[in-house]
Formats: structure tokens, sequence, C-alpha cells
């Protein structure tokens, strides 16, 4: 059976959603992959950047490494071209982004797993929520609490736990594009 096969609940089954320690390894990862991305998309890439919860210090996380790809979205076409003939399985793709998966097998999770998010330069809004959770901690808490609630409540439905987020990770963008003014 191939992913692409699969039903929602079976994949549920297959990819849960786990917690994990804040980790250095994250880093790490991110870095490698960040120089195998370099490599294969060169001058399509306007800035790179390790997003989500692994990039953020001291909170619980899922053990997925968040990637955000800055293009000229001119070359959106191109560049997905790429990433589908180097083994990134295509998840969505909108009028705004394109988010790339690695890591994901039949037999589930690889030992290291990549969400790639391919957006306009300039669609950041994830930096200004991560550098914001990075140097206020008490707020990085709530976040890491609201997301071990909505595990619990919506477990293994990973649609309603990300829906469930939107309305906190909001209003930190907003408290951190006030803060940081136009940094990105």
């Amino acid at each position: 059976m191939e992913l692409n096969n699969m039903t929602l609940n079976e994949l549920w089954d297959l990819f849960p959603i786990t917690f994990v320690d804040s980790n250095d390894k994250f880093k790490k990862f991110y870095l490698e992959e960040e120089q195998n991305l370099k490599l294969l998309l060169g001058s399509n890439i306007k800035r790179i950047s390790h997003i989500g919860s692994t990039s953020i210090k001291n909170i619980k996380t899922k053990p997925i490494v968040d990637i955000l790809i800055e293009i000229n979205f001119d070359n959106k076409d191109a560049v997905k071209r790429v990433l589908l003939n180097n083994a990134y399985i295509l998840m969505s793709e909108n009028m705004n982004e394109i988010s790339f998966n690695k890591g994901y097998t039949i037999n589930g999770y690889a030992d290291k797993v990549f969400h790639i998010h391919i957006k306009k330069h300039g669609d950041c809004d994830e930096l200004y929520f991560r550098d914001y959770l990075n140097e206020n901690q008490r707020k990085s808490k709530e976040y890491e609490k609201l997301k071990l609630e909505l595990f619990n409540r919506y477990n293994p439905n990973r649609d309603l736990y990300t829906d469930g987020k939107s309305e906190f990770v909001n209003s930190v963008i907003n408290l951190a594009k006030e803060k940081y003014k136009d940094k990105y």
C-alpha cells in the first residue's frame, strides 16, 4: 500500500502526534537539511529558516523539523519539480504556499522528519512567532500548554489539533509584529 492510497485515519495511526522535550539535535537536523535544500534549490532560495516548535527553546515539541523557504513565487513550479524529484512528498498547494514532507515512510516516521513550507519572499509570519516565543518564556509555556491540551482533546485528529492553535498563533504574531516592526 502507498501513502497516498491511505485513509486519513490510517495516516493518523501510522503517523501519530507525539511530543518530546526540546533538544539541540533538531537544530543539527535543520542545518543538515538546509544544506541539502540549498544544493537542490540554489538561487531560488531568497531566505531559508528553521521554524515551528523545534526552533523554540524549552518547550515540548513534535519531533518534526519545520523549514520555511521563501522564494520568488514565479519560480514555484520549478522549485516544486525539483523537490518532487528528490523524495519530498507534496502535501498541499494553494495560491500562497506549497507544503512538502520528508521522512514519512510506509513503515511510519523515519529518524529525521521535515515539513517544508514554500512561500513568497516576505511571507514569513512564522519568523515573528518563533522569535517572540524564544524571547518570552511565559508565552512559550502557554503555547506548550495549549498544544498538550489540544492533543489530549483531539488526538489523533491532526486537523483539529492544528486549527485549535490558530487563534493563539495569530495573537502572538500580532504582538511580535508590534514589537519587532519590520524586522523581516
